[in-house]
């Protein structure tokens, strides 16, 4: 006569074969074009990749299908959305990268086959067309060229960085009178192509007397207060 299982041995036998069919199936659960990666898309990219845009088109699932690797690769090295900063030196309340929970969905969503969902009412609406105008620096901005240290107080809203070579990186930060340093933008692959100011979360006070540091040679800065038109 054989001898009944324990609970926990038939528990941990049932609970194999679960995962084990869980397994057999890698497309259950895996992000879709029309569920996910279209929401991501349509909020960071699809200002410049629409048809009447400055890139290709991701408008669409079939204009996205076909680039879906090129897309990992340039999300994953941080290529794709051109935002250009390190995130964590300096909060930006116009930050355009993508977090870290959209860059796993992106790679989850090519490396489990490329969906596009089988329910087409997930799509969210098409967004509309949006111009991108270079920015220009307003008249009355603070601007500092080398290690340049400030004439007046200003309470700084937002940034330009005038990058003087394709690619841009540097570390930029501000020293105070009292010798305390306030982290402004650690730039990474800062594309000249696509220049944006950076908005701080919290405007900062700069007094008199302070210290801009570690802008390279040629490369200019724009210290801009929310007056400034």
């Amino acid at each position: 006569m054989r001898r009944a299982l324990p609970l926990a041995a038939l528990s941990l036998i049932v609970g194999s074969a679960l995962i084990g069919d869980a397994g057999a199936h890698p497309g259950m659960g895996a992000p879709t074009w029309n569920r996910e990666i279209s929401r991501i898309v349509f909020d960071r990219c699809i200002s410049c990749h629409r048809p009447e845009g400055t890139a290709f088109s991701l408008l669409t699932y079939l204009d996205a299908q076909p680039r879906a690797n090129e897309i990992k690769d340039a999300v994953l090295a941080r290529r794709m959305p051109p935002w250009g900063a390190i995130k964590g030196f300096g909060q930006f309340r116009n930050d355009q990268s993508l977090s870290p929970e959209q860059i796993e969905l992106i790679v989850r969503w090519v490396d489990a086959g490329i969906r596009r969902g089988s329910n087409p009412n997930q799509l969210p609406p098409t967004p509309p067309a949006v111009r991108r105008e270079r920015f220009r620096v307003p008249a009355n901005a603070v601007l500092v060229r080398g290690d340049g240290r400030l004439s007046a107080t200003i309470v700084v809203d937002s940034l330009f960085v005038d990058p003087s070579t394709p690619k841009t990186s540097a570390r930029i930060w501000a020293t105070l009178p009292t010798g305390a340093a306030v982290p402004l933008v650690w730039l990474h692959d800062y594309d000249a192509a696509f220049v944006h100011p950076f908005q701080l979360q919290t405007p900062r006070q700069l007094p008199a007397g302070s210290r801009v540091l570690g802008l390279p040679p040629g490369t200019s800065l724009a210290l801009m207060s929310s007056s400034d038109k």
